[in-house]
């Protein structure tokens, strides 16, 4: 008999999607492995018992996860999960670590070998097992959606005979993976898009999907970009200039939708109250950041607030989750890439490589303890050659404010320590 892979249902009222799909339960049933996956699991996916049964599982329940070697999960497993876990079970998941010291602790204590799969390294070999530009796809996508939605007007130019009714105007904050879906979607829909980021090179990516791109573009801006991509901190003075601009331009839009997320950190506030109260009355912000303390002011997790002056601020929970169908079908796609390199194609067996670069990015606990060095004790020294993510700090507005303000006095210069790096959008 095979090793035991196990599904279970997602307990978060606000987790719809499910970590297997048909395909890949035949995939793993191809590797060698048994696969149970737990009754009602992909429901809200759309993916009901009969299909994983066709495909190859078999429907159990949720005691079943105590037999497994491998449990895939979308979230992170609770404490009262845990205690159904065998030990030594591998356990791959979103396990958002981050400021959740207990949990990490209680998976160590739970003896599993867990992995983080938003610690994925973005490097060509793990494109197929990247869960965040997956997931953060789809969430571009659904922004958009969601904006239209309650902007409850039409987003393109129509010339009819009653007249011509204008395009809606969309601005987008932040170009990464979420934020040129965004553009996309947007465009598809007949929009007048623009959008902003901190780093010259996302100009161009703006332009090949026919957006308009909104910077200060200074010398200072030209050099904004580190030779490893990352964005360089920008001066005062630039902020100041910045934030002028996008305030401007905020007065005018019809729909915001902000994407701004650094990883182990709060989300960076982009748009003051100030910036809010300019909007005219039925627009719309979307931030998608909310869940990390959000980039807009005023923002409120998991509700739409209708400000004083009739604009609608968006903060929906588990945007991916929305389109929880979609979102299901890569994320089992992304895991079970990730698993095939941790099995052994002779014995058919799960064979980890602690050695092995994708390994050392992801492992958060192993044989009783925290293994990563992001969240193991300082004294601990990390894995030879092992990344290590910085620890959390307190968010930055990266649209500065504008206003001028009072000079402070002088102080006696303190000796430069090297700048931090941000890691862009998610």
């Amino acid at each position: 008999m095979g090793q035991t892979v196990f599904i279970p249902r997602e307990l978060d009222a606000n987790e719809p999607r499910v970590a297997a799909s048909p395909d890949t339960v035949k995939r793993l049933a191809g590797l060698g492995f048994d696969v149970v996956v737990e009754t009602g699991a992909g429901t809200r996916s759309r993916i009901p018992d009969e299909e994983f049964a066709k495909a190859g599982a078999t429907i159990g329940k949720a005691a079943d996860v105590g037999k497994a070697d491998i449990v895939l999960k979308v979230r992170r497993p609770s404490e009262a999960e845990l205690k159904g876990y065998k030990s030594g079970a591998a356990v791959i998941a979103i396990m958002d670590p981050y400021g959740n010291d207990a949990a990490v602790a209680a998976l160590a204590k739970a003896g599993v070998t867990a992995f983080s799969m938003e610690f994925m390294p973005r490097i060509t070999r793990a494109q197929s097992m990247d869960v965040l530009s997956s997931q953060a796809n789809l969430a571009g996508y659904q922004a958009v959606i969601d904006g239209a939605s309650e902007y409850d007007r039409a987003l393109p130019m129509m010339m009819t005979a009653a007249g011509t009714v204008p395009a809606a105007k969309v601005f987008i904050m932040g170009v990464g993976v979420a934020g040129l879906q965004a553009i996309a979607t947007a465009r598809r829909l007949g929009a007048v898009v623009t959008a902003t980021d901190v780093r010259p090179a996302a100009k161009e990516q703006v332009a090949s999907l026919g957006a308009k791109f909104l910077a200060v573009e200074d010398d200072e801006f030209k050099a904004a970009e580190t030779a490893g991509g990352y964005a360089k901190e920008m001066s005062r003075e630039y902020q100041a200039k910045q934030a002028a601009l996008t305030a401007e331009h905020i007065a005018k839009q019809d729909i915001v939708i902000t994407t701004a997320l650094i990883p182990g950190r709060p989300a960076p506030k982009l748009v003051s109250a100030a910036m809010v109260a300019s909007m005219k009355p039925g627009s719309v912000l979307v931030d998608l950041a909310v869940e990390r303390g959000g980039n807009v002011d005023g923002a409120v997790p998991g509700q739409v607030v209708n400000t004083a002056n009739g604009v609608k601020i968006v903060g929906h929970l588990n945007v991916p989750g929305r389109v929880a169908a979609s979102a299901s079908l890569l994320y089992a796609r992304n895991l079970f890439a990730f698993l095939e390199t941790l099995v052994d194609k002779t014995t058919k067996t799960l064979a980890i490589n602690r050695d092995d670069d994708l390994v050392k990015a992801t492992m958060l606990t192993d044989g009783g303890k925290v293994v990563h060095p992001a969240f193991a004790k300082a004294d601990q020294q990390p894995p030879k050659g092992q990344y290590v993510e910085p620890a959390a700090i307190p968010a930055k507005t990266m649209v500065a404010d504008a206003s001028p303000k009072k000079s402070a006095p002088r102080k006696t210069a303190a000796p430069k320590s090297p700048s931090s790096k941000s890691k862009g959008t998610a």
